[in-house]
Order: structure tokens, then sequence, then C-alpha cells
């Protein structure tokens, strides 16, 4: 059965790209043409530069999913001819996402809402006795779900290979030497410096311990492969691999899976339900990934995911690294002309990262700095502290009690305050917007900006009265 009649076959035009990758066109993604009003008066194409937060879609996703919502149905127990579709469909996404990752023959893909709905879904699975072992550099969604479990924080690394010796020394120390955990990231989503995942799982399995991967930040910038990785899990959220419609994605190892309790109990996860004489329920669950996916699932979500792998493999990783590097030269290049920024970095300057650069401004609160990007130049970057919050009060130097949370400023507009900026970019970036950005950035801190502001319920605005 076709996964979906007349289905949207659109791929990258290439008629705009060069010979040289670098210089190849960016994919074209939604909202590319947005334009919004600058306070200043006028307006101009908006500059979406937050890709680490939730990347714009593909136009080729919008258009798989456009083309296939007039087919939507329910899944897997349908007989009409829309349910088998949707099913055909559902089930050969969880094929298209298992050969992207390069799983291992036996590997489980489960859909869930996100990575942090996937980290907690694992931290469900883990056995009684496991012990986690999480650097404190993590994202909340990495750092935070191990609720249950003995967890060992480890203190930020600087450099790669004291991040191994590090673990390295942290599991073959731990008593009881009992069943570990390590989760780690692929690329952070302060730094966008790469981390050493190969190692680190090497220096995991050799001390018997599982590991699993957060490739939020990693999978929408390289390829991620399972088994070169050597990784036990990998978890990303489509909503940062071009495909924002709620889904996202667990990987890996089957057992840990099949011998716990469901996620969440419900039709779809159970296999046989049946009274028993006493009164009560018998239920025999699934040993498949359904285990986990109780409910209706997000089949659109699901697809869109499907659509932006294909699209990404499509177009060829090479060149998508060698394109981002060479937007990534030009920000830090920009950057390092202007004394008064400081370029947040746990590895150094020659670490290789992805499209993620976060900084402070001399003289400047954060949350202005962004709040005037955005008003006057059009150009929406984040501040604040980016739910990493142990790492940015790691790498501001300041004390775990300085006061700062993330995206809610303590100082007033002008002030020092606990919190940076970060600029994320990747395959829809246009060479425009990373130099509109620069420019902004030299701009506003050799004149300051052109409006006054105030901070309105923890966010700095222009102030328009």
């Amino acid at each position: 059965m076709s996964a979906c009649p007349n289905a949207a076959t659109a791929t990258v035009d290439t008629a705009a790209e060069s010979a040289d990758p670098c210089c190849a066109a960016p994919l074209p993604v939604l909202g590319r043409d947005v334009t919004v009003p600058l306070v200043t008066g006028g307006e101009v194409t908006y500059a979406a530069l937050d890709y680490a937060a939730s990347a714009p879609a593909l136009q080729r996703v919008w258009d798989d999913v456009a083309a296939y919502a007039p087919y939507y149905g329910s899944v897997h127990r349908g007989a009409g001819y829309l349910s088998q579709l949707s099913t055909d469909l559902f089930e050969n996404s969880r094929a298209t996402v298992a050969e992207f990752l390069d799983c291992r023959p036996g590997d489980q893909v489960v859909f869930t809402r996100s990575t942090t709905d996937s980290l907690n879904l694992l931290a469900a699975t883990i056995p009684a006795d496991c012990e986690v072992f999480v650097f404190e550099t993590e994202h909340h969604a990495s750092l935070l779900p191990w609720r249950d479990a003995r967890v060992t924080y480890l203190n930020a690394p600087r450099t790669p290979a004291q991040a191994v010796e590090t673990l390295e020394r942290a599991l073959a120390e731990r008593d009881p030497y009992g069943p570990a955990l390590v989760c780690v990231t692929g690329a952070s989503n302060v730094t966008g410096e790469l981390w050493p995942v190969t190692e680190l799982a090497a220096a995991a399995h050799a001390h018997g311990a599982r590991i699993v991967l957060d490739a939020a930040q990693l999978a929408p910038h390289h390829p991620v492969s399972v088994q070169e990785l050597d990784v036990d899990w990998v978890a990303f959220s489509g909503h940062k691999l071009y495909a924002p419609f709620g889904s996202g994605v667990l990987a890996g190892r089957a057992d840990w899976l099949q011998d716990s309790e469901p996620y969440l109990a419900g039709g779809g996860a159970s296999r046989k339900v049946a009274r028993r004489a006493d009164g009560g329920v018998d239920v025999e669950w699934h040993t498949t990934a359904a285990r986990h996916e109780a409910g209706s699932p997000n089949v659109i979500g699901v697809y869109s995911i499907a659509s932006a792998c294909k699209a990404l493999t499509e177009a060829g990783f090479d060149s998508l690294v060698a394109r981002e590097r060479h937007l990534i030269a030009k920000v830090r290049e920009g950057l390092a002309e202007v004394p008064e920024v400081r370029v947040l970095s746990l590895f150094g300057d020659d670490a290789p990262r992805v499209g993620v650069i976060s900084f402070v401004v001399e003289g400047w609160n954060s949350s202005h700095f962004a709040a005037a990007l955005s008003a006057e130049y059009g150009i929406g970057v984040r501040d604040g502290l980016f739910c990493a919050h142990p790492l940015v009060r790691t790498l501001l130097g300041s004390d775990p009690q300085d006061p700062g949370e993330c995206g809610a400023p303590e100082a007033a507009p002008g002030e020092r305050s606990l919190n940076a900026i970060r600029v994320s970019f990747g395959a829809g970036t246009p060479d425009e917007h990373v130099e509109r950005f620069v420019g902004a950035v030299k701009e506003l801190v050799r004149d300051g900006a052109q409006w006054k502001y105030r901070t309105e319920d923890g966010r700095c605005v222009p102030d328009r009265g």
C-alpha cells in the first residue's frame, strides 16, 4: 500500500548551489519570507537565529505533511482504507528513523513527545539498583529525569580528554559496582561544542555501564550512527530537526524497555486485557515499541520526523556540515572583532562545534541586548540560562546562589545579569541573517540601543509609553 497517495516529493532545489559545498544554498524552510515590524519604523525579513530552541519546518516537511493530511486516519486497528494507509505510513516512518540513526538489528524506535519525554521514559525503565552518571553541563532534559535513581553529577570538564577521564574514574569508583547508565549530550545547547561520544561510550562499556546520547542538538547538524558511536540509546526531538509537530524519538536496546512497566498504561500498549475470577484485571503488554506508545499516536508528528530525516539525508550531511562551518566562522570572526563580547566555551576556541554560540557583552544586560536585536533589527535570538543553569553559571564564573533564572533576568536594562545571549542557526540559514546579526552586534556595542526598554513580566521589552 502506498504510504500516501499524491504525497509531496519535493527535493532540495540545487540550481542555486555552488560546487563549493560551503557556498551551497540553504535548505528552504517555512517562514523564510516573513517580515516583522521594527520599533524604529518599517519592516524587515525576520532573521530566525534561535534554531537551538526550535528550528523552522523544512518546506519539504511541510509539503509532505500537507499532502498526507487529507488521508489522516487512526492507526493499527482501523479496517478502513485511511486507517490502513496511516498505519503503513506510521510504521514506515519508524523504519526511516531507524535507518537515519543506523540502528542495530533488534533495536527499538519508540515515538515520544520530545527529547525530555524520551529521557523520562528511559528513566522509568532503568533497573532498580542502577546508578546514573551525568555531567553538570547537560540540558535539564538530561540532568533532571533520574528522580528515582541514585545519581552522580560530574563536574564540568575543560577538555574532551578530561571528560573521558572524569567518567572513567567515577565509574571505576562506584560502590556498589552494579548496573550503571551514563547520559551525555552530543553537542552542547549552550556552547555548540561536540562531545567525545565514541570515547565516552567506550569508557562506559569498559566499566559495565550503558550510555544514552542526547542528540537533540547533534542530529540536526551531523549524522548520528548508533553503531559507529556505539551508544545504547539515542534521544532527539522533531522540533529541533526541522519537524516541529510535537514528536520525539527514543531509539536503542530493547531489553530494558521490554522488562519495564509501560511508560503509560492504556490502549495500544496492551495486547490482551481480561477479567479475573476474583474481579480484578489481567493485562498482557506488548513487547514491541508499542509497549511505551499508549494512546492514539501523533501520526503527523511522526511522519514529519521521517520526512525531515529523508530530506537531510538527501541533501547530504557533508554539504550541510561544510555550509554550517562557513556560517560559524562568519559569526565567530565577527564577534572576535568586538572586544566587549566574550564567547562562552568549555573546550576552547579550536573545539569542533555546531551552529550554537553563546556570549555576553560587557556593560549589557543580556536580555536588553537580545530585545534590541529583535526590536531594532528583526533578529530572533535567545537570552537566559538556556535550561542548562549549572553549565551557564559555571561558564559565567558565578556563585551557585547568585540570582538569575532562565529567561527572566533579575537586573534592569544596562545592568549586569546572570544570563547570556545565544545565537543558533542551521540548514535553513542564509548568509544575510548571520551578516545582519554581526553588524547589529557591532552597532549596538558602538552606538547603544536606539530605543528605551523596560522589564515587563520578567522580559525586557521596548518602552512604548
